[in-house]
């Protein structure tokens, strides 16, 4: 089996990865991405609890609300209502409002981390024997233990079928297991 260095996704690093998942070189890259996903979590928390507070039937908001919903700068606002591109209304100091169907029309329909939330779509596998391997077509192909593959089914959620005393999975979906972490 012919395996291939990989670049781990935080410092770019080569390494040579110790399962099929690892996409990190060390705990420290690891640990590191984790911080970026949890904080990333938390801003898009903030920004949703923001966004919810903003009225729907309002017409007309301000820069900072127009902002949030639809993932624009304040300044880039600011810059594109002083050149003209976005009709606004002044009604005083600190005051400028944006038409929301204005914004809708350049920036598309409002940011909503809700739509995020929303369960998976189910994918959908034809389990006939001709669309699937069985195990030992899986070990074989790919060079690895039979023990292995059906622990990468397993943590994977890859539906099987048993037909006889054989146990099949989808060829799609093991082709993007195993193709898409540089074996064969």
């Amino acid at each position: 089996m012919k395996r291939l260095d990989k670049q781990c996704l935080i410092c770019g690093d080569g390494f040579l990865p110790k399962s099929v998942t690892s996409v990190y070189c060390s705990a420290k890259c690891s640990k590191k991405a984790y911080k970026q996903k949890m904080l990333q979590l938390k801003k898009e928390a903030e920004l949703k609890a923001l966004a919810d507070k903003i009225p729907k039937d309002r017409v007309f908001i301000s820069v900072a609300e127009a902002g949030i919903l639809f993932g624009v700068a304040k300044r880039t606002l600011y810059r594109l209502v002083s050149e003209g591109k976005i009709p606004s209304v002044n009604l005083g100091t600190r005051l400028v409002r944006i038409d929301r169907r204005v914004m809708k029309e350049m920036f598309g329909p409002a940011r909503s981390v809700s739509q995020a939330e929303s369960a998976p779509k189910k994918k959908l596998y034809s389990l006939e024997k001709e669309d699937c391997y069985s195990i030992g077509e899986i070990a074989q192909r790919f060079q690895i233990s039979e023990g292995s593959v059906y622990n990468h089914i397993r943590k994977y959620s890859i539906p099987t079928r048993q037909i006889g005393k054989h146990v099949y999975a989808p060829k799609t979906e093991i082709d993007n297991l195993y193709n898409g972490n540089d074996f064969i």
